[in-house]
């Protein structure tokens, strides 16, 4: 048996881990077949066929399709088979489990991501941050004047919080940000661009006309900044170009070493950066950045293919020298043409690192069982646990199995010291509950198959661990918690175990219609089908820290302290706290825009960072967890109870809305023409969420308690009304920092509360928002006054959940896009709720043990 045997077996079994690639193009497109082997292009195309390259991957290309060995031959072979087939030809021999696609280079009919999931199990896209710049500066800028640095600034940021705040799931989000510098002004970033050399970059771009191509250096260093300050905040890596590339390149300048100012600055010594194509001819000063800078990341895609075999084995050999094993990854660079994935995956790239870790293993310098570990971490694992790549497990078609061994190497890989893991569901009365499995088992049985939950879970109320009546809901019937591996995460205080948001299915793959996160996407799907919309949302978590005293020997909670609305010195009290919560929300990807203290005693309040709407009702979730997990060790008791004391201030859990198509935001008026600063379609759809209030006061503010909150004069919006920037008005329109004056970016619900089911209280608002575009609904003046000046001319809102209940019991828009047996459910739930603290009067206070 040959000695290498089991290395050699390693590296051809292992699924790859496509970290870098691009489109693949019609075979109608002008971008011709023969850049599938080389980066030249125009006159010194017709030399291409003269490199090693060409000659040795002609000749694979037309093995596998069983063709002609010639280049006519191939292109022949092509047209007769389809792009369909070649690709499923192409990819199945590739054996890829996963691409992230840079999707920024604008090839002749090329497909979109979507498409490419028919062929490969994940699919990720990479964001190419110029190519973003430039597509927002070939638009008019939304007021219609002249683009200006900061105009341009809040919608370039703002959009790529969007997408770095998409679910993170491969239809939506992104793994990571890119880069094209080094092709632009070269790798000596300059991160501390002034704000005059930023403004006259810009102009100059504009000056250079339409399409918009951003080559000033001022300017791509400042864009490049903004967008390291979004991916650090996010924690997503930025790839970079570096080494050999076209002729729009100067090598000189794509040198890695240019970089050291920016790996020297402070501020970005935490933004993991991944050095491409292996920084050729560049590799040994790859390697060594890598060795020396922990932020710094190896790629040796298209370092493999473009090259001779020698070529291909030195350059890799080069990034080893020095950099650790575990920063060096793999990928194709594929691009056009699905046979330049088969080049960089099944033919060359095993090939190349079974050789240099041979090699390795003949020097001495590994041992077989150490070269069979790097093989598995350079081709697959590394940029599986880089990028976060078993987190988009949960959002893989049906139609594509995963190998088992990319599963369990997931497990293995990073994974392998969890003992346990927590699925959490949050049931219709807005508790917050979990389920908790070996870890093991979680990766063998539970992924793919879920845990057993009775019915009666999705019928429980606030007061008692049954079903009430009313909700059709019993001990007779399961559902299934299936995890939705897109929000696993490591728990930040239980570093051993990991926690994992369920959706409900009656089997896997099949939702039960009680899910209230599929809820949530059913009318998501409807506003996005019928009016290509997606709501954006960013909640405000206000919630009180207690203390345990004792009092006459009985055991009482009691504000943490007494000081005033945003004190500092409330903030002193709390801060060794908030640090860990800030810390903590970070490693979970949930973004904290500011907190400072509320008006009660011992209230605080956080802003969370807008996203798409599950995955800031998921961003909400977590933030109760940890902040109640964090009190817990610091001996407190937090809790997010409405009105915890009835002779202090309310806590509620505002939410903001906007709603985006196409990565812009389109509440927002386009120009001048609104008097209120809303589009037209902003308009309609909060004037549906006002003409609906009443009902969705039903899901927002779901006990009695929430309406002890719910009073003139304490910012709580008590009057059917809006308002422009009026806080004492339920509904309130926007507008932050960095938007143009006169527009608003956003609308403030302020009847929402930490005891609401998030994903139910958003649904409530998506589906009221589908009615009034719908019904061309249209708003009424906003009150510029407090309501209670004009108690006689305005409505109250319900005063108690009794009233909440009547209105939602009239409505009948909530049926189809609810669903009527999830309406059942949570009418019976609330009809409990009123019964039983009708009958007992002070039970309000053991709420803080339950939210």
């Amino acid at each position: 048996m040959e000695k290498y045997a089991e290395l050699r077996e390693a590296v051809e079994k292992v699924e790859l881990v496509d970290a870098h690639a691009h489109n693949i193009v019609s075979l109608d497109s002008v971008f011709p077949f023969i850049r599938c082997f080389t980066e030249a292009d125009g006159d010194a195309l017709s030399y291409a066929t003269h490199s090693l390259c060409f000659k040795r991957s002609l000749r694979e290309i037309a093995e596998l399709y069983g063709s002609e060995v010639s280049l006519s031959g191939v292109e022949e072979y092509r047209r007769c088979s389809g792009l369909q087939s070649i690709t499923s030809v192409c990819f199945k021999a590739a054996r890829i489990a996963a691409i992230l696609i840079d999707d920024g280079i604008d090839f002749d009919k090329k497909h979109d991501i979507q498409w490419h999931r028919s062929f490969a199990p994940i699919v990720g896209r990479v964001l190419r941050i110029e190519h973003l710049a430039e597509k927002i500066l070939d638009e008019e800028a939304p007021d219609g004047s002249p683009w200006t640095l900061d105009v341009f600034t809040a919608i370039f940021v703002g959009k790529l919080k969007s997408f770095s705040l998409s679910d993170v799931t491969v239809a939506d989000g992104i793994f990571g940000l890119k880069s094209i510098a080094a092709y632009r002004s070269g790798l000596e970033i300059n991160t501390n661009v002034s704000r005059q050399d930023a403004e006259e970059g810009l102009a100059g771009v504009l000056c250079a006309g339409k399409p918009v191509r951003i080559t000033n250096k001022n300017f791509v260093d400042y864009i490049f900044t903004r967008s390291l300050e979004v991916a650090l905040c996010f924690d997503l890596p930025m790839q970079l170009h570096t080494g050999f590339g076209d002729t729009d390149l100067d090598l000189r300048l794509a040198n890695p070493l240019h970089l050291r100012t920016l790996l020297e600055d402070q501020r970005f010594s935490k933004c993991r950066m991944v050095l491409l194509h292996a920084s050729y001819p560049f590799s040994k000063e790859a390697s060594y950045l890598a060795s020396v800078y922990p932020q710094v990341y190896l790629d040796f895609g298209l370092a493999i293919s473009k090259l001779s075999i020698n070529g291909m084995i030195s350059s890799v050999k080069e990034l080893l020298e020095l950099a650790p094993i575990k920063k060096v990854m793999f990928s194709t660079d594929g691009y056009a043409f699905p046979e330049t994935f088969y080049l960089g995956c099944a033919r060359k790239a095993r090939e190349v690192v079974f050789t240099v870790l041979r090699d390795a293993c003949v020097d001495g310098d590994l041992s077989i069982p150490q070269a069979v570990e790097a093989a598995e971490d350079m081709l697959a694992k590394n940029a599986t646990q880089f990028y976060k790549i078993n987190v988009a497990m949960e959002s893989i078609d049906s139609k594509h199995a995963i190998c088992p061994k990319f599963m369990n190497m997931i497990y293995n890989s990073s994974q392998n010291d969890i003992a346990l893991v927590r699925i959490i569901w949050v049931d219709a009365s807005g508790q917050q509950r979990c389920r908790v499995v070996p870890a093991r088992r979680f990766y063998d049985v539970v992924v793919e198959n879920g845990v057993g939950l009775t019915f009666a879970c999705m019928g429980m109320t606030s007061t008692i661990d049954g079903p009430a009546d009313g909700t059709n809901l019993s001990g007779v019937g399961e559902t299934r918690l299936v995890p939705d591996l897109s929000t696993k995460y490591r728990i930040p205080w239980a570093k051993q175990e990991e926690m994992v948001l369920a959706d409900m299915h009656l089997k896997p793959g099949k939702p039960w219609e009680y899910c209230p996160r599929e809820a949530l996407r059913r009318v998501s799907k409807v506003l996005k089908d019928e009016f290509n919309l997606v709501v954006n949302a960013g909640f405000e978590a206000e919630f009180y820290l207690l203390k345990s005293i004792l009092r006459e020997g009985k055991e009482e909670w009691v504000p943490f302290d007494s000081f005033p609305y945003c004190s500092t010195s409330a903030f002193d009290a709390a801060s060794p706290i908030f640090h860990e919560v800030l810390h903590a929300l970070q490693s979970l990807n949930v973004s904290v825009e500011q907190l400072h203290a509320e008006a009660g005693k011992g209230q605080f309040e956080m802003a969370l960072g807008h996203t798409v709407c599950s995955c800031a009702a998921d961003n909400l979730i977590f933030t109760h967890e940890v902040i109640k997990a964090f009190a817990r060790r610091h001996g407190l008791l937090a809790t997010f109870v409405p009105k915890y004391a009835l002779d202090d201030i309310g806590s509620g859990s505002h939410v903001h809305i906007s709603l985006w198509e196409n990565g812009e935001n389109v509440f927002m008026a386009s120009g001048q023409g609104s008097c209120y600063g809303i589009s037209k379609v902003g308009e309609e759809f909060m004037a549906g969420v006002l003409h609906h209030l009443p009902s969705i006061l039903a899901f927002t503010a779901p006990i009695p308690n929430s309406y002890d909150r719910i009073q003139p004069n304490t910012w709580s919006g008590a009057y059917q009304c809006w308002g422009q920037e009026n806080r004492e008005a339920p509904l309130r329109t926007a507008c932050p920092p960095g938007v143009p004056d006169g527009l608003v970016s956003n609308f403030e619900i302020k009847s929402f509360d930490g005891c609401a089911n998030p994903h139910l209280g958003l649904a409530s608002i998506i589906a009221s928002g589908i009615d009034g575009l719908r019904r061309h609904l249209r708003l009424p003046k906003p009150v510029d006054e407090n309501p209670s000046n004009l108690h006689a001319e305005l409505q109250r809102l319900p005063t108690s959940l009794s009233e909440s209940l009547e209105a939602l019991e009239k409505d009948d828009v909530f049926k189809d896009l609810i669903g009527e047996k999830l309406l059942v459910a949570i009418k019976g739930i609330r009809k409990a709720e009123i019964s039983y603290y009708e009958k007992n009067e002070d039970a309000y206070k053991q709420l803080i043990h339950r939210y």
